[in-house]
């Protein structure tokens, strides 16, 4: 079966195949933790502990090889050095894809279908605050979905006024107290904003821009997971940068602050 017939299938019935799949292929009949690693956050999968199976991710039904240099396209079940499974989703699918919102958060159902009760969202993004050079994490207490679109169908109505968990944005503070916290904003992208959009974003309240985690956050809800966010700032946001933004300087500061929040996060997983 092709993903594209995978995918018009249920959504739930098909993460639960997704999820008996990683299952019967990592040996690990349930996971604790799930981690979507965006960009400049692949290295912390190798602090967090050890790496017991590898699965190329578009063997896995429903899931696509990444189209964004900078993502692992890759599944991997990790157990941690305190005795639990993450499943780490090192491909993630963007909106601006074109493959539906489906597939933008099949893999967040999936880790929900694997057992996960924790969800930590990870992702580059662009900062409006000055003082948030390139390199900087920062925690999500909130988003804006800009996307017009949810991931969720029909009358189905979930809250979300504390999306982003509180308490495990403390148990990041203790890891690191400088940490700061913002408002990220989900445009669909692929096109990075214009200056005029960026501002419009700070009045309603943004801290944060990027394309994606917002709609990713909304299914992680949904299944009942607690849910976690923080965000690299690769760059200063349109206008705000007197310099012409670019995919390769997303890379670069993802590479350069690598250690650094690769072992933020890992001592994060540990106090989960």
């Amino acid at each position: 079966m092709s993903n594209a017939d995978f995918l018009t299938m249920d959504p739930f019935d098909a993460a639960r195949a997704a999820a008996d799949y990683i299952a019967e292929k990592t040996g690990v009949a349930t996971h604790d933790v799930a981690l979507v690693l965006g960009s400049g956050w692949a290295e912390a999968a190798d602090l967090i502990g050890e790496t017991t199976a590898t699965l190329p991710a578009d063997e896995v039904p429903g899931f696509h090889a990444p189209a964004v240099v900078g993502h692992v396209g890759t599944i991997r079940s990790v157990l941690t050095k305190e005795g639990k499974r993450a499943l780490v989703l090192g491909a993630r699918t963007h909106y601006y894809e074109g493959k539906g919102v489906r597939a933008v958060v099949h893999g967040i159902r999936t880790a929900a279908a694997a057992g996960c009760k924790t969800l930590v969202l990870t992702n580059g993004c662009g900062g409006m605050n000055e003082s948030w050079v390139p390199g900087t994490p920062v925690l999500i207490k909130d988003h804006i979905n800009l996307t017009g679109a949810s991931p969720l169908e029909g009358a189905t109505f979930v809250d979300l006024t504390d999306l982003y968990s509180s308490r495990i944005r403390n148990l990041a503070r203790e890891v690191d107290p400088s940490l700061d916290e913002g408002v990220y904003v989900q445009f669909s992208g692929p096109h990075y904003e214009t200056p005029a959009e960026v501002q419009y974003a700070k009045r309603i309240g943004a801290d944060l821009v990027g394309m994606s985690t917002a709609l990713e956050a909304i299914a992680g809800r949904h299944a009942g997971m607690e849910v976690f966010g923080i965000s690299l700032v690769t760059n200063l946001a349109a206008g705000i940068s007197p310099m012409p933004l670019s995919h390769q300087e997303v890379l670069e500061s993802g590479q350069a602050a690598g250690p650094r929040i690769s072992k933020l996060l890992a001592g994060i997983i540990a106090k989960l």
